[in-house]
């Protein structure tokens, strides 16, 4: 246990050599992210405004002389080696599926990639939300593309690593985790235009504010059907409006359209995204402005709408935001990520933090029996080497 105090460079060094008999040739750092408000508008061709951790996975990588490829986790015991001849989904492989993942997608593009150890640890809670999966899938992207000169730039990464999720995985999520996991910025956030894909950074001055992220610690078993559920019940209401996607409408185009949508959840759906995704966008200009309160009460709005209209929230994530929004110095808070358990997100007050994990944490176990997990989120940078 004694590794898990050094310095995570050190660590997965260490590790590597331990495991595999050599020395890495190359180190890398993936960071979790969070999305501070636009839930499930990036597949529905919309806005999102997530901005990278300081904390993620630590990746140390080398090269091999043969066709076998060997992955190993810190966190997990199970690790596994394959040959490059047999890169296919394997649901015993557990983790390793994401690396597999994105070899599979290298092979596919023609790249002419040998085989290669790797070592990861990371420091993102297993199951927040806080996109570990895409966290793992772009330090994996950014290993084979440095150890083999690929010469991928960071957005095909991104695009390969959404494919992964998409077609090996089975999970049909859209491109904001990649995007914001590669292109982070320390003390930014990103307005990401889903549909382009595009971005320009922000600047997150929270002044005397700050960002807390809390875990609800439940499982989230329900994630992923869930999420493949909302995204096919929106294609259906695209369809039905004759767009392609949701957040190309405005809300006056909208209003004008809804009533062709005679199923009341199809109607609910699409009623959220198409106002969460306006939501963004004008909770982007308000931060820009200064107006940190506005920018808090849209985070509510946006909560309340993922609970009512979208129904991916559940009672644990409930529970966490309807007990901070009672928190003095709390400008706003609202589950994070694909919901169904996962973290949640608050602007609140530097003197209110001490009171917001106590009272916060009190209410959520009395009302749930679990102890969530509260960190400060600070800004960091994308997928690097290191």
């Amino acid at each position: 246990m004694e590794l898990y105090f050094m310095e995570p460079k050190k660590l997965v060094e260490e590790q590597f050599l331990q495991l595999y008999g050599e020395k890495p040739q190359k180190f890398f750092m993936s960071p979790g992210r969070v999305n501070l408000i636009g839930e499930h508008t990036d597949y529905n061709g919309g806005y999102v405004f997530p901005c990278a951790l300081d904390f993620g996975t630590y990746g140390a990588a080398a090269r091999r002389d043969d066709h076998l490829i060997r992955l190993a986790s810190g966190n997990i015991t199970q690790g596994c080696d394959v040959s490059l001849d047999d890169i296919h989904y394997k649901a015993e492989h557990g983790w390793a599926n994401y690396p597999k993942g994105v070899v599979f997608e290298f092979l596919k593009l023609g790249h002419k990639i040998g085989g290669f150890s790797l070592f990861m640890w990371g420091n993102i809670p297993n199951a927040s939300g806080l996109s570990s999966s895409a966290s793992i899938e772009m330090l994996t992207a950014m290993a084979i593309n440095e150890l083999y000169d690929c010469g991928l730039s960071t957005k095909e990464m991104v695009l390969l690593c959404q494919r992964v999720e998409n077609q090996f995985m089975g999970v049909n999520c859209g491109i904001m985790d990649q995007y914001a996991v590669a292109f982070g910025k320390k003390d930014h956030a990103i307005l990401l235009n889903c549909q382009a894909p595009s971005h320009e950074y922000v600047p997150l001055d929270l002044g005397d504010y700050l960002i807390m992220i809390a875990n609800t610690k439940a499982k989230r078993g329900l994630a992923d059907t869930k999420y493949n559920e909302r995204r096919a019940e929106c294609e259906t209401a695209a369809k039905i409006l004759g767009t392609k996607d949701l957040c190309g409408l405005d809300i006056p185009s909208f209003e004008a359209k809804k009533h062709l949508i005679t199923d009341p959840i199809i109607l609910k759906r699409a009623s959220h995204a198409v106002y969460e995704n306006a939501r963004t966008v004008e909770a982007v200009k308000v931060l820009n402005a200064g107006d940190l309160q506005t920018f808090g009460k849209m985070m509510n709005e946006s909560h309340i709408s993922l609970r009512d209209l979208y129904e991916v929230t559940g009672d644990e994530l409930d529970a966490l935001v309807e007990a901070a929004w009672k928190v003095d110095g709390v400008l706003g808070s609202r589950m994070t990520g694909a919901g169904f358990g996962g973290c949640t997100v608050s602007i609140l007050h530097k003197s209110a933090v001490d009171n917001f994990k106590e009272t916060v944490g009190k209410e959520y176990s009395a009302k749930t029996g679990l102890t969530a997990d509260f960190y400060v989120a600070n800004v960091g940078d994308g997928t690097r080497e290191i």
